[in-house]
């Protein structure tokens, strides 16, 4: 087993995190100076400065008038911005597509028992929303494709599963813009995210559970292998 070695600004910044969650400093009242912090910690005021960047750039704590830092209030939404969601760390991707995959495939397949006339417009619509976009080098189509998902969900009729897709709806739409964008100008990977879409739809609406939880895996299986795609060449991209 290896020891690991951590630099002293990490250390710092475990330190001041981990005083932060215990509400060790208290909301709009300033924080200890760098001096008074590189004393606690009996360290120079350097692994300071840089711990105290890295909680500023994730958005922890804010500096205001006079160079003092704040601990800022905690808002999730915040957290979800789209640079929050482009260096992602790669095996929590995998995680969050794991939950997909289980989740929406199992969804395709009582959605194909229970959807009414309703959800079924509802769905076409959204791919008619998104087929547009292959005719546009420009568009994204996320919101389309984050609503064909989000109708297929509903047309479960499970409350926990909708409950579900609307607690995870903001992360859901981001990282879906994010990876359609990779494919602004690349018709033939828009065309097939349309085709998989579709082999979706037409399952559910023959009301082919069987065939519905087939084509949604497949469509979740080709977001996985995209995704590993990218990792190989060093990117953390999401889904």
């Amino acid at each position: 087993m290896k020891i690991e070695r951590k630099k002293i600004s990490a250390q710092v910044l475990d330190q001041l995190k981990e005083m932060i969650k215990e509400g060790k400093f208290s909301l709009n009242e300033p924080m200890p100076s760098e001096n008074e912090l590189a004393k606690l910690f009996g360290v120079s005021r350097a692994p300071v400065r840089e711990a105290l960047s890295v909680l500023s750039a994730s958005g922890i704590i804010e500096s205001r008038q006079g160079g003092r830092s704040f601990v800022k209030e905690v808002n999730l939404a915040d957290m979800l911005g789209s640079l929050a969601i482009e260096y992602i760390p790669v095996e929590q991707v995998f995680e969050l597509l794991e939950m997909r995959m289980i989740m929406e495939t199992q969804a395709a397949a009582i959605a194909a028992l229970r959807r009414d006339e309703a959800d079924l417009e509802k769905m076409k619509l959204a791919l008619d929303q998104f087929e547009i976009t292959l005719t546009n080098p420009d568009a994204v189509g996320d919101l389309a494709d984050v609503n064909f998902h989000k109708h297929l969900i509903e047309a479960t009729k499970n409350r926990f599963m909708i409950q579900v897709m609307e607690n995870i709806d903001d992360l859901y739409r981001k990282a879906i813009a994010f990876s359609l964008k990779k494919n602004v100008g690349l018709p033939a990977k828009r065309e097939q995210v349309y085709q998989e879409h579709m082999s979706i739809y037409t399952a559910i609406k023959e009301q082919d559970e069987e065939r519905a939880a087939k084509s949604m895996r497949v469509h979740l299986e080709n977001v996985t292998k995209k995704l590993k795609m990218n990792e190989g060449k060093g990117k953390k991209v999401p889904l």
